[in-house]
């Protein structure tokens, strides 16, 4: 049976979002990312034709682009509306495999009968997302998901590609194959070594010339790709397996009162997520980036389910400190939780030493607050001001943590 699937991708998703609320920015270079180090998360268009591109160091596209606006990257805003995009996914299909943040699989095949054509469909499902979340989006509509997902990225931006099974070859064989999904530089590049530079060369190669290079499997598959044959399902959208949060410091540091703090703030980030979703988690997971570049990460199971920050905290400095390093300077830290499951499902543990009320009951009542009043209403002491607490049992003690 020939399926229609479409492809729906975000355009330049963060910064999309970040400029909702900043119609002066509007048609400018806007670069979403850490301005002095960290990478680049996002970037307009106008910042892409200058040479920017999502993952590139903050200092490399301050020198291509310098008169940018570089603006901090705000998750929770990209969770809410990736939420409410799938939530418009699925009022067009039931079958709606989210891909990324930003981008997803729908199977629209059985849904083209009330619907209409794959079109029609396609640019509803456009206007209904302009309309609802002011970003745009471009779509591909193919009979398979990699020619769905090669559609949509030569519809960018804000455009929609259709192909049909009869116009494939038509529309696969011209194009680069960079273009091709799964085929990065690498790839690529052992590709035109044998002397192929277009989808077409690679579907009309011979796939003896290819197994040296890419293995018994890889070769044929790269070339039935080239002919469009891909037998991938849409898997439909299951709930998320992590949530996390991290951040590149603006200064390097060996000193485990900054660590501390810096995890402390991911570890609320991280919950608070957690808490907006109806999540607990009971695996959490440490994650540095040192200044070499060189990455560790390390897994601890807690006693019950959580969705804390001060008991992911906890966890993850315990964790910390068990690795024991030696004056190793640290530039980026992250906090993650695994292990998922509702909250309706989550068992927790209590102990008989438990305050009546406790830290989730104050991080619940700040979550209430920051909804009426804003993010700014309530955050901890330790974590803003001049002041800096040396240690979280410090902070303890000088009563930096309760509300403020």
């Amino acid at each position: 049976m020939t399926r229609t699937i479409m492809h729906v991708d975000m355009d330049a998703f963060y910064a999309s979002v970040a400029l909702r609320g900043r119609p002066d920015l509007q048609g400018t270079p806007v670069i979403v990312g850490g301005e002095g180090r960290g990478v680049v998360l996002s970037c307009t268009y106008e910042a892409r034709a200058r040479g920017v591109r999502s993952g590139m160091s903050s200092s490399e596209a301050r020198r291509l682009a310098p008169r940018a606006t570089f603006l901090p990257p705000d998750f929770d805003s990209y969770v809410a509306v990736s939420k409410a995009i799938v939530e418009v996914f699925s009022s067009f299909s039931a079958v709606v495999e989210s891909a990324s943040v930003d981008e997803a699989f729908i199977d629209v095949t059985g849904a083209l009968r009330m619907h209409g054509s794959a079109v029609a469909m396609g640019e509803r499902l456009r206007a209904t997302i302009a309309d609802e979340q002011h970003i745009t989006c471009s779509v591909g509509i193919g009979p398979s998901k990699f020619v769905a997902k090669v559609a949509s990225r030569a519809a960018k931006p804000d455009g929609l590609v259709e192909v049909r099974p009869d116009q494939v070859t038509e529309f696969l064989h011209p194009l680069p194959v960079e273009s091709m999904w799964g085929v990065g530089a690498a790839t690529a590049a052992k590709l035109h070594r044998l002397g192929i530079e277009t989808v077409g060369d690679l579907a009309h190669a011979d796939v003896r010339a290819l197994r040296p290079v890419f293995g018994p499997n890889a070769g044929a598959g790269l070339r039935a790709l080239a002919w469009g044959r891909d037998a991938r399902t849409v898997v439909p959208w299951t709930r998320e397996r992590s949530v996390g949060s991290q951040e590149t410091l603006s200064v390097d540091t060996d000193r485990r009162e900054d660590v501390s703090r810096e995890l402390l703030r991911m570890a609320d980030k991280t919950a608070r997520r957690m808490r907006k979703q109806g999540l607990l988690g009971r695996t959490v997971v440490l994650c540095l980036r040192f200044a070499d570049f060189r990455e560790i990460t390390r897994a601890v199971t807690v006693d019950s389910p959580t969705d804390v920050g001060e008991e992911i905290h906890a966890a993850v400095m315990a964790t910390y400190d068990r690795l024991g390093l030696d004056r190793a300077r640290i530039r980026r830290v992250g906090v993650r939780v695994e292990g998922l499951v509702g909250e309706s499902r989550a068992h927790r543990q209590p102990q008989l030493t438990d305050p009546e009320f406790g830290w989730r009951e104050a991080e619940h009542a700040i979550d209430e607050t920051v909804a009426r009043f804003g993010p700014g209403a309530v955050r901890r002491a330790v974590l803003g001001g001049n002041r800096r607490a040396t240690s979280v049992a410090e902070a303890n003690s000088l009563g930096l943590f309760p509300l403020t």
